[in-house]
């Protein structure tokens, strides 16, 4: 559309997954709005997140299956991985998927309500967009994601290092990675270029492996990833340098020895950032509280007392799609509905990591037990019969209800078949299913669930004889 000055009810600064179900739920509602984004457009999960790093696992597991089958008496020779073919996979497949997300731009686009540029509040009610006209607003939505945060000794080794934003440009897969960060990302990425024949080493700090808080999954998750993979949950940079071909780097490993490597490239994986800080909401006489965060309600997701609303990433309350998707329509509801805004209804919260074994944590896991009276039950998928006829008998899970009143309350899983696994979890928690509502369900025999019925069948007998779960969270961690 041609940039010209407008005057809305509602911007939207974002055309991502949280900036179009806003821009949807604001029309909805009968406002004015306009969409505002410089671009490229295709949403973080379809272009650079969930979409291009599954098919990346895609080709890992492939090659992995073919590797593995000889347990089964079936023989598979001479895997040979072409990682420009691997690659040009991705780039297809990704452009396809990034395809479906921009017809719902155009949509935008023809309806005369996206501006493409970059805008920056100047004042109450007004942004400027590119520095060459203005937009007049009454209430603002902020969808503005994230962008991935390096920390200040890998600055300065750019020609090494990639990010989540531009690995899946690349045309072939480099000779070796050193992963730093052990959350979803470090996680499935790292695993996935170890199967496609890159040298690779993750590292990450305080003992994190993805989103568990367990200590008996997690120490579970730690000793079966290490199996396969060179990982340290526990490491030190001593130095990184450049060097002809990637870096050197010098590192403290969990076992503290030192170690020192060259690499290719250094995947950055140590977590994201709100893009907020140069959005100029100073104008609007908001600063940031706390530790450089805003004060931003997670219920409504009112941006302070101001008629701004922030949602996806950039509120790091619910970094996943499914949430910024109902963020989105939360807060373009309550901006289009402003001054009267209402707490609306959430998910059962659900986080799923791809890695193999898959990790799940349903609920808020264990961390969100707080200091509530909860009970766990356990499996180990080590002795699970269609883990093992699979091959894939490794993990364990745990799930927890109220001391009292039997309620599901969520779970942590790291085991096969977790993605499946989880959601029925998240519904049965959802539902308000106590343990032994759960236990009417149907089992099918032989699966994989069969392994849930397991856990739930130990929950219901320490719900009766065993001790409870007293946690609390605090600055430090979760303790028991």
């Amino acid at each position: 559309m041609s940039k010209q000055p407008r005057d809305v009810d509602v911007a939207i600064l974002g055309a991502g997954s949280a900036g179009l179900s806003a821009w949807r739920a604001a029309k909805k509602e009968g406002a004015s709005v306009v969409l505002i984004d410089p671009g490229p457009f295709g949403t973080t999960c379809a272009r650079v997140g969930c979409m291009p790093s599954k098919l990346l696992i895609a080709a890992a597991e492939a090659a992995h299956h073919a590797r593995q089958v000889s347990e089964f008496g079936v023989h598979s020779e001479g895997v040979r991985i072409d990682g420009r073919e691997v690659l040009e996979r991705v780039h297809s497949e990704r452009d396809r998927f990034v395809g479906f997300v921009l017809e719902v731009i155009e949509e935008a686009r023809s309806a005369g309500e996206l501006v493409v540029g970059r805008a920056q509040i100047i004042g109450r009610g007004r942004l400027a967009v590119d520095g060459e006209f203005d937009v007049k607003f009454k209430r603002l939505v902020i969808a503005t994601g994230t962008a991935p945060f390096v920390p200040p000794p890998f600055r300065g080794i750019e020609h090494a290092l990639l990010t989540n934003q531009d690995i899946f440009e690349l045309e072939t897969l480099p000779d070796s990675v050193l992963v730093v960060g052990l959350g979803a990302i470090g996680l499935e990425l790292g695993q996935a270029l170890h199967r496609l024949d890159v040298r690779t080493t993750l590292v990450g700090i305080d003992g994190v492996v993805g989103p568990l808080g367990d200590p008996v999954i997690l120490e579970q998750a730690r000793h079966t990833l290490s199996q396969e993979l060179e990982i340290h949950t526990e490491y030190e940079l001593r130095s990184i340098e450049p060097v002809e071909r990637g870096v050197r780097v010098r590192f403290v490993n969990s076992n503290r020895s030192e170690r020192e490597e060259t690499f290719e490239r250094v995947l950055m994986a140590a977590g994201r950032r709100p893009n907020l800080a140069r959005l100029g909401l100073e104008n609007l006489g908001i600063e940031p509280a706390e530790r450089g965060r805003y004060d931003i309600d997670p219920d409504t997701l009112q941006l302070s007392e101001a008629p701004v609303f922030v949602a996806g990433d950039a509120n790091e309350l619910h970094p996943v799609l499914h949430e910024a998707a109902d963020d989105g329509r939360i807060a373009g509801q309550n901006a289009a509905r402003f001054p009267e805004i209402r707490t609306e209804w959430r998910r059962t919260p659900l986080r799923i990591v791809f890695t193999d074994p898959q990790i799940g944590v349903v609920g808020g896991g264990y961390a969100a037990l707080g200091d509530c009276e909860a009970v766990a039950g356990e499996v180990s998928f080590h002795n699970q019969g269609r883990a093992r006829v699979q091959g894939m008998n490794a993990g364990k899970a745990r799930i927890y209800a109220e001391l009292h009143s039997g309620r599901l309350l969520g779970a942590e899983l790291f085991g096969p078949r977790v993605e499946h696994l989880s959601h029925l979890l998240a519904w049965a928690v959802q539902a308000g299913l106590t343990v032994d509502q759960a236990l009417e369900m149907p089992f099918y025999h032989p699966v994989v669930e069969e392994g849930i019925r397991t856990a739930l069948r130990s929950l219901n007998a320490n719900l009766r004889h065993g001790a409870p779960i007293k946690c609390t969270v605090t600055e430090m961690g979760v303790g028991c």
